[in-house]
């Protein structure tokens, strides 16, 4: 039954005006809504819910990512609209900031304005 769904993720911010202006203008999002419990915005076929979390602290890992064909072409463009990758020691691309894996996999992270860390990535 859920395979058939589509997802909708959930993203903690202290700012709608910021986190608009990132998943929206930045990232190219879709506005949706924003009212008294989330920021909506559409990222292609699914929706990302931001709510509003005063004293917010981001999580130590990743939590939204999106598979991408051309990984270099999403960080360059990226890149040009303001956002940069994160540079993590492990980063064999430190001027992409895209890591490859042994198998082959390709990944890159980046910070929304409240530190939560997204990523593309590229699984041949």
């Amino acid at each position: 039954m859920l395979t058939s769904g589509k997802m909708v993720g959930f993203v903690a911010t202290t700012d709608y005006g910021k986190a608009r202006d990132f998943y929206e203008g930045k990232l190219g999002f879709e506005f949706i809504s924003l009212d008294q419990f989330a920021l909506v915005v559409r990222a292609g076929e699914h929706k990302i819910r931001i709510g509003e979390v005063p004293g917010f602290a981001p999580f130590h890992g990743t939590v939204l990512g999106w598979e991408v064909d051309d990984i270099e072409a999403v960080v360059a463009w990226l890149r040009d609209r303001g956002v940069s990758t994160e540079k993590y020691a492990f980063v064999d691309n430190q001027e992409l900031g895209i890591w490859t894996a042994p198998s082959g996999d390709k990944v890159a992270w980046f910070k929304d304005p409240d530190g939560n860390v997204l990523s593309v990535s590229h699984h041949p």
